[in-house]
């Protein structure tokens, strides 16, 4: 279910971001959704947006 809300998808950058190493920089959650929402808002075409 977590896969197909999205949930996972933060999950998902976490695991990505620590295989680059130890000390690699990794956003906070909420970081991560701002970061999400800023991209779908710069390009509607990637993601829906009802407004």
């Amino acid at each position: 279910m977590r896969e197909v809300s999205g949930e996972s998808v933060y999950d998902q950058y976490v695991a990505r971001a620590r295989s680059h190493g130890p000390g690699a920089k990794v956003m906070s959650r909420r970081e991560f959704e701002r970061s999400r929402m800023d991209a779908r808002e710069a390009d509607p075409r990637e993601g829906f947006r009802c407004c």
